[in-house]
């Protein structure tokens, strides 16, 4: 009978509040967990040693209180969207947070950590926590659970929860197309091949921890986001189109890798979220989705400001004056209008995959 009962509420599983997907009560998700990079930091990287930091204005003027929490936007991120949409909660909260609540740890955490990526050196260029070290923490949080509310519930809030799972885009921006280490080691389709071999040896760690509904972002088009167009596109800022080209050959490997790894892990359903044909659409319609501006960020000039450089200083030259104009919020991440139109795009297929 609840199976029965579940595909009934499955079937309308969405409804719409203010643009906004949600998920019908119903619908049995106890808890979101994130890993990866920035789109999913919630502010883990206040607590650690690095440049790659949002825990200043006016990161966060739009959030609670106008309060900056160390996420990458002026409000709320992809991970506070998709815990909504989920129907689990309104704000996923960071894991190192101190202020973090035994009652939080029951509906999710974020564990990832703005710089990070599938490879170990990207994150150790960017003094950043690893996805090794983030899957230490996800071991720390399930022995915090099983001491709060014991083994069998825990591993059950596990078992039902949904996996975020954000990594790529620094791999290549912050790491490849910067330094020359692995530049001399791989071309693009080798180095490809090894984060998805990466990604692969990372999901069947957390699948092994009791993980059964996982999401995987592929990676964004990189060459179109603002600092990118400033940096390799030019005078006239067009999409750098080799960086495009790189996104599009490890996405399209990715994808193939998940379909073979969740054919081959028991009771676990694996989504694949494209983030590459989404962003597209939106850049080339913003008014499709009451946007006017997706070539730039808000903060400073759009072009090159984020984290440090998107400080105090840069809001008396704002580009904009509303950010809900904007797709992206600095000169990398998305606004939380830019958040939640992505969410509603990606929501209903994820849904169809994921249950």
């Amino acid at each position: 009978m609840k199976v029965i009962l579940f595909f009934l509420y499955a079937s309308l599983y969405l409804n719409r509040n203010e643009g906004a997907v949600t998920l019908l009560q119903n619908a049995s998700v106890q808890a979101v967990i994130a890993f990866g990079d920035s789109l999913m930091d919630q502010g883990n990287n206040n607590h650690i040693k690095t440049i790659f930091k949002a825990n200043f204005y006016p990161y966060g003027m739009d959030f609670i209180n106008g309060n900056p929490t160390g996420r990458f936007s002026n409000g709320k991120t992809l991970a506070d969207f998709f815990a909504k949409g989920f129907g689990v909660k309104e704000y996923l909260p960071a894991y190192l947070d101190p202020l973090i609540q035994h009652e939080d740890l029951l509906t999710g955490v974020s564990f990832a950590s703005g710089g990070a990526g599938y490879d170990p050196l990207t994150s150790k260029l960017s003094n950043v926590m690893s996805l090794s070290s983030q899957l230490e923490m996800f071991k720390q949080y399930i022995e915090k659970l099983k001491g709060n509310i014991g083994q069998e519930a825990a591993m059950n809030t596990i078992t039902n929860s949904v996996f975020l799972v954000s990594a790529g885009t620094n791999d290549f921006l912050v790491n490849y197309f910067t330094f020359p280490m692995r530049r001399l080691q791989y071309d693009v389709p080798a180095y490809g091949n090894k984060l998805v071999k990466l990604a692969s040896n990372f999901l069947q760690e957390i699948h092994k921890l009791g993980a059964r509904k996982i999401v995987v972002f592929s990676t964004s088009a990189i060459g179109c986001i603002p600092i990118e167009r400033t940096l390799a596109g030019g005078a006239q800022r067009i999409c750098a189109e080799k960086y495009n080209k790189a996104a599009q050959f490890f996405n399209s490997m990715l994808k193939l890798q998940l379909q073979v790894l969740a054919s081959n892990l028991p009771q676990t359903r694996i989504a694949f979220s494209d983030f590459y044909k989404p962003l597209m659409n939106i850049i080339d319609n913003p008014q499709q989705y009451g946007l006017e501006v997706t070539n730039r960020g808000c903060c400073g000039t759009g072009e090159l400001e984020m984290c440090y450089l998107c400080n105090k200083r840069m809001t008396r030259t704002r580009t904009c004056h509303n950010d809900s104009n904007f797709f992206f919020w600095d000169s990398l991440h998305p606004t939380e209008k830019g958040c939640d139109i992505f969410v509603n795009l990606v929501l209903p297929d994820m849904m169809k995959k994921l249950f």
